[in-house]
């Protein structure tokens, strides 16, 4: 009865010691404050739990594009005044074949990871769809030597309206592509939202899973709604149940990002209102995943 209390939308941190002390590493999404400046954004990484931050460029942030503008070194040394690290740079505008520059940047600011999209047709399925992902597996290795030079993994998430946006592709990914520097970003508000096949698919991709997204799809991202249907994107908000998802992460020792995240409409402002209220919305999902995993 005790464990049944503490699943589903109703999990509370309680202070209850997780199993074998596993913990989530959380890194805070730039875009999530929409516009706002590196300035005010870095000061509030430390007080939703994490301890890095991903950058996003326009039009969902532009805080890639104030980092042209104020330059590597100002940017580096204000990751040091806030105690952050530069945990992922997100890229899909420069899609898998076009991060060459990005890569190399990475590389001098330290970040390990760069998040993009897959390329290649879309909708297929079966024999198809393994064919073109293994097309793409094989694209992809003059770029993943790159990132192996620059020591970046490019994470390919399973976007929607994408090659690799199903189980499968996923799946025929990291079997068809074992090079070291391709990782996955798993976006479970892509995909069928049923937990425990989503908790299968983790553990499936095992140590090639190197960010997770605690993003469900709620009511969706692409129309305006009301700020409280928008917000059933967040964990804890709505029914869908994130602890077989995290006992999974336990399961695989995962040791990547784990990114708070939803898309608000239009792109490009933030979920809430103020900073203030944003970093609050996600210490409320945060609290929710710690009780789904001490559960």
């Amino acid at each position: 009865m005790a464990a049944a209390s503490l699943a589903g939308s109703v999990c509370k941190a309680d202070g209850i010691a997780s199993k074998n002390d596993f913990r989530l590493n959380y890194s805070l999404a730039s875009c999530l404050y929409g516009y706002t400046d590196l300035s005010v954004i870095l000061p509030e990484v430390a007080k939703t739990g994490a301890t890095s931050i991903d950058i996003w460029p326009m039009v969902h942030g532009n805080q890639r594009e104030q980092i042209d503008r104020m330059g590597e070194d100002t940017f580096a040394g204000l990751l040091r005044k806030h105690n952050v690290t530069l945990g992922c740079l997100t890229q899909y505008r420069l899609g898998p074949f076009g991060l060459g520059k990005e890569l190399s940047f990475a590389k001098r600011l330290g970040c390990p990871l760069v998040v993009t999209g897959g390329k290649g047709p879309k909708d297929l399925s079966g024999n198809e769809l393994k064919k073109a992902v293994a097309k793409f597996a094989q694209q992809m290795k003059p770029h993943l030597d790159q990132a192996a030079e620059c020591d970046v993994t490019i994470a390919i998430e399973n976007h929607g309206n994408n090659l690799i946006d199903s189980p499968d592709s996923l799946k025929w990914l990291v079997e068809l592509c074992d090079h070291p520097k391709l990782g996955i970003a798993l976006a479970p508000y892509h995909l069928t939202q049923e937990p425990t096949a989503i908790a299968e698919l983790i553990r499936d991709l095992g140590p090639r899973l190197s960010v997770f997204y605690a993003w469900q799809h709620g009511m969706g991202s692409t129309e305006k709604l009301p700020k409280e249907q928008e917000l059933l994107q967040m964990p804890g908000r709505g029914d869908f149940d994130f602890t077989p998802l995290v006992d999974a992460l336990r399961t695989i020792h995962f040791t990547g990002p784990t990114e708070i995240f939803m898309h608000p409409v239009p792109r490009g402002v933030a979920i809430l209102e103020t900073p203030e209220a944003v970093t609050a919305e996600v210490n409320r999902a945060r609290a929710y995943l710690e009780g789904c995993l001490n559960a």
